[in-house]
């Protein structure tokens, strides 16, 4: 019965929750991230070896958020979380240029995985703070996002460090889901 009262109260205020996983490269700052958005502030992280799951509630919305660690070992291991996923945030670390052609395979690599059809996709080009960061147009550019015809998505130009571009892309992401995009 409880089950029943909580579809019906969901129904009727617009709660959802969505399953999210974070992934990008190792020190694209994605653990960074997740911690800014869930307690407003930056903590020290270590590189993240597994993972790292929160729930984060923004906007009517119930985020169940899986930061992936991003190293060459671990990415293999990533499609043991894609089902029931709705959405990806991808993050790129936009001061690492030397990397972005690695960055831009393993994001269309996840594209391709069948568990992730229907998944909304929010792009952060990260680290916008940092010296030589190239901006989310020569970002788009890099990860051949003009590519992707069959899903929604967007990119921000973010900085974990300093808050900016996250809670725009949030919104986004929970306007996008609210609608149905994921």
């Amino acid at each position: 019965m409880g089950i029943v009262f909580t579809k019906l109260f969901a129904s009727l205020f617009g709660n959802k929750e969505a399953r999210i996983l974070v992934l990008g490269l190792d020190n694209a700052g994605k653990t960074t991230i997740l911690y800014r958005l869930q307690m407003g502030e930056v903590v020290s992280t270590i590189p993240t070896i597994g993972f790292n799951v929160e729930t984060l509630q923004y906007n009517n919305i119930k985020f169940q958020v899986w930061d992936l660690g991003g190293q060459t070992s671990i990415r293999p291991y990533w499609r043991c979380y894609f089902p029931n996923t709705q959405a990806i945030i991808y993050v790129v670390d936009s001061s690492d240029t030397d990397r972005l052609v690695i960055a831009k395979e393993e994001f269309h690599a996840i594209l391709e995985e069948e568990e992730l059809r229907g998944a909304a996709v929010l792009i952060f080009a990260n680290k916008q703070d940092l010296p030589g960061a190239v901006d989310d147009a020569s970002i788009t550019e890099a990860l051949e996002l003009h590519k992707i015809k069959n899903r929604q998505w967007s990119i921000f130009k973010t900085s974990a460090i300093k808050g900016e571009g996250l809670f725009e892309g949030l919104d986004w992401l929970s306007n996008t889901l609210k609608s149905g995009g994921g």
